[in-house]
């Protein structure tokens, strides 16, 4: 549908006289054989134009001669060839001047996001060297690496995103700028160095994607919790890989392709805690007490620092909690097993546990036993619906406080392991637990 609406655009514009092109990275990804996500436009058409000439835009950077047009049920970009003026904030230009379209490819960022393409003639325009890069599989900056990533610090964290969703190699000279501008990596928003951050990690090719961010520093400064876990050693009988992060990244290296931004924050997370945490006992044993929780309350503060939602915190904060609960699997009373899997997150949690197990020690029996468990108890819910109800109790005279609510969690714990099955075994199981 976005191609047609682009077409439709460009066949418009055309049609006024304007020149119109696809750009950017619908361009690239075609020439990639992969489907774009989304089609830009760019043209001739001054902002006034391009409004005139459509009867549905929204001016989302008219100052950067940037339109929405919607069309054909899309939202395309259509922006005016440009060039920018200083960057004195380290993101934006702080003017804009109109140009043709080689002059718009000379102040895109990489030389793979510099290329036109014509749908009209079906012909793609180059001034960048962009095709020849793609051949070679390479992020290369246009013209001087340096002062693309001075005017904007972000690019840093692109060309990053870019090499690890492409599979590409950054070229040594925008690698070197790239080293010399990571440290203004904070003049960008929080915003949007997460949306960068998570692109990354959301990568099937994620596990280069953090070593780049490892060895760029990159990591350092935007994770410093993750520092940390460098040569904070672990017990070798149970995790002979290594030190807490070499365990983290073989973890990420053994995450299924496809995976929830949650489950890969978790993985990421769940073991933050620890060098705040490790003591040696008087056996000479590693432990690392409590630091599930201490953990999770460093993941929030990040979380929040990055400005992630509260429904994507609500999913990571519980997985790097209760990491640790798994090893009491074989001893769990089943009401207290079927309220873990009963958990929103537990899926992402069970998967965390895999990984954790396969970088460490390798034992899955726990593993193995929530598999065959789930698939015990798959007919019935986990959580079925409650034999009695807090109105209940108020009929009997009850009035709500901590025994009101601990009698219905007994209540609820013994309907889950099959001992009490009906509202009347319920109510007698009442009458006799309470008699006196």
């Amino acid at each position: 549908m976005s191609e047609a609406a682009a077409r439709s655009i460009v066949e418009k514009l055309r049609a006024k006289g304007f020149e119109a092109l696809y750009a950017g990275g619908c361009v690239r990804d075609r020439l990639l054989g992969l489907d774009p996500h989304d089609y830009d436009v760019a043209t001739s058409a001054r902002p006034e134009q391009v409004e005139a000439l459509f009867p549905r835009t929204v001016p989302v950077g008219a100052q950067f001669g940037v339109i929405v047009v919607l069309e054909a049920g899309a939202e395309i970009q259509v922006a005016t060839f440009r060039g920018d003026g200083a960057y004195h904030d380290g993101r934006h230009p702080e003017s804009v001047h109109y140009t043709d379209a080689k002059g718009d490819a000379c102040r895109r960022d990489f030389t793979i996001n510099g290329l036109f393409y014509d749908p009209i003639a079906k012909e793609t325009l180059d001034f960048v060297g962009g095709r020849e890069d793609l051949k070679k599989q390479l992020i290369r900056a246009i013209g001087n690496p340096s002062e693309r990533f001075a005017e904007d610090k972000l690019r840093v964290l692109r060309a990053v995103r870019f090499a690890t969703t492409l599979g590409f190699v950054i070229d040594p000279q925008t690698w070197s700028a790239l080293l010399q501008w990571t440290p203004e990596i904070h003049a960008v928003s929080a915003e949007r160095i997460r949306e960068e951050f998570c692109k990354i990690l959301l990568s099937k090719n994620r596990l280069r994607g953090f070593d780049l961010l490892d060895e760029s520093g990159l990591l350092r400064i935007i994770l410093p919790e993750m520092d940390t876990l460098k040569g904070c050693d672990q017990p070798p009988d149970f995790h002979p890989e290594g030190d807490v992060f070499v365990h983290t990244r073989l973890m990420i290296s053994l995450l299924p392709p496809t995976v929830s931004l949650p489950l890969v924050l978790s993985v990421l997370f769940h073991d933050l805690g620890k060098p705040q945490t490790r003591f040696v006992d008087e056996t000479g044993r590693i432990r690392f007490n409590g630091h599930e929780g201490v953990s999770a309350e460093m993941s929030l503060r990040i979380m929040k620092r990055l400005r992630f939602s509260n429904e994507i915190i609500d999913a990571v904060i519980p997985a790097v909690r209760l990491h640790m609960s798994f090893k009491d699997v074989p001893n769990m009373r089943v009401a207290t097993l079927k309220r873990m899997m009963a958990r929103p997150t537990f899926d992402d949690e069970l998967e965390l546990h895999r990984v954790d197990c396969l970088s460490s020690h390798g034992m899955l029996d726990n593993h193995a036993l929530l598999i065959t468990k789930r698939e015990e108890f798959a007919n019935h819910p986990l959580i079925p619906s409650p034999l009695l109800t807090g109105d209940d109790l108020i009929r009997l005279g009850w009035k709500p406080g901590k025994k009101f609510a601990e009698t219905l969690q007994s209540i609820q714990t013994l309907q889950l392991e099959g001992t009490l099955n009906s509202r009347d075994e319920a109510l007698a199981w009442i009458t006799s637990e309470y008699s006196n």
